[in-house]
């Protein structure tokens, strides 16, 4: 850093200041007002750890917590696979392959919200009319309960990022030398083998990359809760994101939002710095 000239300090300089006023300063702004009494205008009282106490006592919050843990841990896996498994098939020897990821990556052009809105049409008009014309109770009312608006909050986010994770995992795929391949397959390895053997471990950056991006995109989630289930019902399907926004502008508790979303980022960061850490160690292993 001491051989750095002046030219790569004013290169750097926008950057820095950009992320201090809008990120450094607000954050630690943040942190100290979850302390006092803050209303959003200003603090009048330091009230020390009380708003965190008051947290952990509040039911709703726990429950927003939970329902976002399940909901990453089953999204971040459905994801992975499902980015992986349309990588393999678009990276085959077909025609329509270039066709197929345009197709793909799309539903994550489309804004949370407007997704959001399409798949409630979906879930209510389109799914409630099969459930009626077939008798199947399950298809109707489908985000009227805590289950089904969780499984379409999964099918939504799956839908919407399963194509930029298959962007991903394609980079990776196309860099595998097709020696080995040619190599595993004169040696007769099966298709099986050659994944578990050779593809797996090569592709292992991606998924650290990928396993990153679905983790904290899970967490904090917002537009498609709000706009698919607005975390109804009896905000059973409320995130932690949505819980927080209500907080702040709803209930006008800014300092008790404040002090929620400071244990949200402690819980987001403990988790995306675990599992880089975590899947850049296997990667070394392998």
């Amino acid at each position: 850093m001491r051989n750095r000239d002046i030219s790569f300090w004013l290169f750097l300089a926008p950057v820095i200041l950009s992320l201090s006023l809008v990120i450094m300063i607000p954050f630690l702004y943040g942190f100290v007002y979850s302390f006092t009494n803050w209303n959003g205008i200003n603090a009048t009282e330091f009230l020390g750890f009380k708003n965190y106490i008051n947290l952990f006592k509040d039911a709703e919050f726990r429950a927003s917590i939970w329902f976002t843990t399940k909901f990453a841990i089953v999204s971040v896996i459905l994801l992975n696979f499902l980015g992986l498994g349309l990588a393999l098939l678009v990276t085959q020897r077909m025609r329509t392959s270039n066709f197929m990821r345009t197709i793909f990556f799309m539903p994550n052009l489309i804004g949370g919200l407007i997704l959001g809105f399409i798949w409630q049409f979906i879930f209510i008009s389109v799914f409630g009319s099969i459930g009626e014309l077939l008798g199947i109770e399950a298809l109707t009312g489908w985000l009227s309960t805590t289950a089904t608006g969780f499984w379409g909050l999964v099918i939504l986010t799956s839908w919407q990022m399963a194509g930029y994770i298959m962007v991903i995992y394609i980079a990776y795929l196309e860099n595998i030398p097709k020696d080995l391949l040619e190599a595993a397959e004169i040696d007769g390895a099966s298709s099986f083998q050659k994944f578990k053997n050779i593809i797996f471990p090569l592709v292992a950056p991606a998924f650290t990359v990928s396993m990153f991006l679905t983790l904290s995109n899970s967490f904090q989630i917002y537009d498609q809760n709000l706009s698919l289930t607005n975390g109804g019902p009896y905000n059973s399907t409320q995130m932690v994101a949505m819980s927080i926004v209500k907080t702040a502008f709803t209930e006008n508790k800014m300092a008790y939002a404040q002090s929620q979303a400071v244990i949200f980022f402690i819980i987001v960061a403990a988790v995306a710095v675990t599992n880089v850490y975590y899947n850049k160690k296997r990667e070394v292993d392998m």
